[in-house]
């Protein structure tokens, strides 16, 4: 299982005739890329088991998954411009190196504390990681009909990742307990560092900026502080101290990090010149209401199929391939629809078919059956392969092309941003499995609000994205 990946690549693209060639390059990163995105599925199978194995609340559960995704948030940006200024090899290596060793920490954590530690060295690996892999499989095929093949194939691994993290993630932990779902990793990265080692080139940019440390931890800690206030507020209430602190200190981080990117112009880690693109403000609203909207309720859903359902990880990992299934089998036939029509029209009808799927989440019950939650994942599934590659599009067409690395960067940080969030709410309205009624009635208000945030962006998509993906000017 753990070869997939890889198997799939050699088979498309055959064999490497020899060490360093793009074919080799490919197989490495896309590995790479898989790891990354197989972890932001495959934690929500073992959450019940690792609520049970140490004793945490649906809060400690939040800061596991959460962890590893404000990291990788907060650190997207700068990563990539650390791989153009210091060498895309030497970040790429580093970052599976990290990812490595968070992934062994994160599998001998003794308590919660050290688990969520351990996924935000985790969340690091995976930031250095990602923009990497792309930037150097752009290296490897200069060609432009090679390198857009070798992207198409890229993006779809990452794909398979989002069906494989729930299935594998059943596997392991029935057969092996939660711990063997961090273990996993190990291997596969101490393969991928050798073989990276080996055969990638080093590439830098020669004229690369400066790394925007202000905005990197002003960023981050605008994302921490507001991601506590949500999720100790569902603990100890909206107006606990602790939590009015929380949402004074994101607002302060909020303002400081505003003026801090306007003092730096365009050498900001997020230049304020962009957001000043109604099409890519849009494009990257409706991303991080994706991911809110996605990542909220399925932390919830998981919780929801285990604990309140009773099924065991393996026949609830199985539930949910339905949902992630069409995601990866209709993304690509979304890129081509995107790249003919515009994002407009694929972006709303993406909106709507995963709002519908969602609000039909409202009807599940402790003892509904399972046809009445697949037509709700087939339609919130479709949904998603349709509307992610609208927005990715929508949102490197709304800058000059020079900028376009950093739209894709900036498209993703909004989502990684929004996932955070959404979970975060997500399981401050759930609230405790434990207490069934309750929590049933926070998944509905869980379901049918993502059905109504989806339903809002669509006014928004149809009112600022364009009709046709035409390259923006300065």
């Amino acid at each position: 299982m753990a070869d997939a990946p890889a198997t799939l690549l050699r088979r498309v693209v055959g064999p490497a005739r020899h060490a360093g060639s793009p074919r080799t390059v490919l197989v490495v990163m896309c590995a790479g890329y898989f790891l990354v995105l197989l972890d932001v599925t495959i934690v929500n199978v073992a959450l019940p088991s690792i609520g049970s194995g140490l004793g945490t609340d649906v809060g400690g559960l939040q800061w596991v998954v959460d962890g590893y995704a404000l990291a990788l948030a907060a650190l997207m940006l700068t990563s990539g411009t650390a791989g153009d200024r210091y060498g895309h090899k030497r970040v790429v290596l580093t970052g599976l190196g990290v990812f490595g060793l968070g992934s062994l920490a994160c599998g001998l954590a003794p308590d919660v504390p050290v688990l969520v530690a351990a996924r935000v060295v985790q969340g690091v690996g995976a930031a250095l990681l990602l923009p990497g892999t792309l930037a150097i499989i752009g290296r490897a095929f200069p060609d432009r009909a090679g390198r857009a093949r070798a992207i198409g194939l890229w993006a779809g691994i990452g794909s398979l990742a989002l069906p494989a993290g729930p299935l594998l993630g059943g596997l392991l932990v029935d057969g092996l307990g939660w711990r063997a779902v961090f273990l996993i990793n190990v291997p596969i990265v101490l393969a991928a560092l050798v073989r990276s080692a080996a055969v990638v080139h080093e590439s830098r940019e020669g004229d690369a900026p400066r790394i925007d440390l202000p905005g990197m931890l002003l960023g981050g800690l605008l994302l921490v502080a507001t991601t506590y206030a949500f999720i100790d507020g569902g603990r100890s209430g909206a107006g606990a101290p602790q939590v009015l602190t929380a949402a004074v200190v994101a607002v302060a981080a909020l303002v400081a990090f505003g003026a801090a990117e306007a003092r730096r112009g365009d050498d900001a880690m997020l230049p304020p010149a962009l957001l000043e693109r109604p099409a890519f403000d849009a494009a990257n609203i409706a991303a991080g209401i994706m991911n809110l909207c996605t990542l909220g309720t399925l932390f919830v859903l998981m919780l929801f199929l285990q604990s309140v359902q009773d099924r065991s990880a393996l026949t609830a990992g199985l539930a949910v391939v339905p949902l992630f299934a069409p995601l990866a089998v209709i993304a690509p036939f979304g890129g081509r629809i995107t790249s003919r029509i515009g994002a407009r029209l694929p972006a709303a009808a993406g909106l709507l078919c995963a709002a519908v799927g969602l609000a039909l989440l409202s009807r599940a019950e402790p003892r509904s059956a399972y046809p009445v939650l697949l037509p709700a994942f087939l339609l919130w599934g479709a949904g998603l392969g349709v509307l992610t590659p609208a927005v990715v599009a929508a949102a490197i067409a709304a800058v000059p092309g020079e900028r376009s690395g950093l739209a894709s960067a900036v498209n993703n940080t909004a989502r990684q941003t929004g996932g955070a969030v959404g979970i975060a709410v997500a399981g401050a309205i759930a609230g405790r499995p434990g207490d069934q009624a309750h929590f049933v009635r926070g998944f509905h208000v869980v379901a049918l609000g993502a059905a109504g945030l989806y339903a809002a962006a669509v006014a928004l998509v149809l009112l600022l994205l364009p009709g046709a993906l035409v390259p923006a000017r300065r």
